[in-house]
């Protein structure tokens, strides 16, 4: 069974490698590509992750399925209850985990949608009185559509222009359906701790890509700059550090966001550059879904293999001739 463990070792720690080249990648694209990449390398690899632990569980029901007894089982590997055990106890932990993050999602949000029924404006805009400098997109919720949530004293604190870019900035969170993105990171951050580190690249590079929008919209861009820079000066996030659902312009490291709308607007990677970054992450991501996926196929492979040998049960036809392959690379002894 070494290459059974050699497989769960690299399911489980390719998402530490994965995750540093994603957020590597995603800082030479344009904000738009760089959501991309980032959520889709979180979903890829939260699966990888998934898939390995579901391979490592279901050894001992393989083995029921295939007529062995447990005692059998455990004479040809004595750990294989041991890794079940340890396998099933992390995905009911992430299970509880998952519930909870999602309903915390939906609190925050149930919070957010109460605190701005007193609003008044007109549009997807809500005006809400009050002493806080603040502004957030709030997505739809229950049927309702997406609004854009602006404090008395933020629209106070800014000037016509300025006003502009920070609601370009709010609409394009809703128009681009930011919030889901930013949710499938949360999440997939859940499964695994290497991918927290993506989930907060996204949230950056979202505000970049609601950025870049509001300064088209305005066609200056050192306009948005000062007015997320003083957005940023006049309020705060108010604890929104993860960035769901409510995307805030005060949010993120702003000293970087004004730093890129002052630089030229971002281009996509061409040529050989862009070939090699994304080569690298979907090399590094394929990896780690095809070697979860190769044990997941390779353990009930293991498992009918020692069915045959253990208590003569007859091997499916179609299955021998991947467990041989295996048996070649990993050894030509009996399980």
């Amino acid at each position: 069974m070494t290459y059974v463990l050699v497989l769960v070792v690299l399911a489980l720690a390719i998402p530490w490698g994965a995750a540093p080249i994603a957020r590597h990648l995603a800082g030479v694209l344009a904000p738009r590509e760089a959501c991309w990449v980032l959520t889709g390398a979180a979903v890829l690899l939260a699966g990888g992750t998934i898939a390995a632990l579901v391979g490592l569980f279901h050894v001992p029901f393989l083995a029921a399925l295939e007529q062995l007894s447990l005692v059998r089982v455990l004479e040809a590997w004595p750990a294989a209850v041991p890794f079940a055990c340890v396998a099933g106890a992390v995905m009911l932990v992430q299970l509880v985990l998952l519930v909870r993050r999602w309903f915390q999602h939906r609190s925050v949000l149930r919070t957010a949608w109460l605190s701005a029924d007193g609003g008044t404006g007109d549009g997807d805009l809500l005006v809400v009185s009050g002493r806080d400098v603040d502004a957030f997109a709030l997505p739809g919720y229950r049927g309702r559509r997406g609004r854009v949530v602006v404090t008395s004293a933020m629209v106070r604190s800014l000037k016509a222009s300025e006003r502009e870019v920070l609601l370009a900035h709010e609409r394009a969170h809703l128009a681009g359906r930011h919030h889901l993105l930013s949710a499938v990171a949360d999440l997939a951050a859940v499964v695994h701790p290497a991918l927290r580190g993506l989930r907060e690249a996204l949230g950056f590079h979202l505000e970049r890509w609601a950025d870049e929008e509001a300064a088209a919209v305005v066609g200056d861009r050192r306009v948005a700059a000062a007015a997320i820079a003083r957005a940023a000066l006049a309020g705060a996030s108010h604890g929104r550090a993860d960035g769901y659902p409510l995307l805030s312009v005060t949010s993120g490291p702003v000293p970087r966001r004004v730093e890129a709308l002052l630089a030229p607007e971002p281009q996509a990677l061409r040529g050989g550059a862009r070939r090699v970054g994304v080569a690298a992450l979907a090399g590094t991501v394929v990896v780690a879904a095809v070697g979860a996926l190769a044990l997941a196929y390779g353990l009930h492979e293991y498992v009918e293999y020692a069915a045959q040998d253990l208590v003569g049960v007859t091997t499916p036809s179609g299955c021998s001739g991947m467990w041989d392959t295996l048996r070649a690379l990993f050894g030509n002894g009996a399980p």
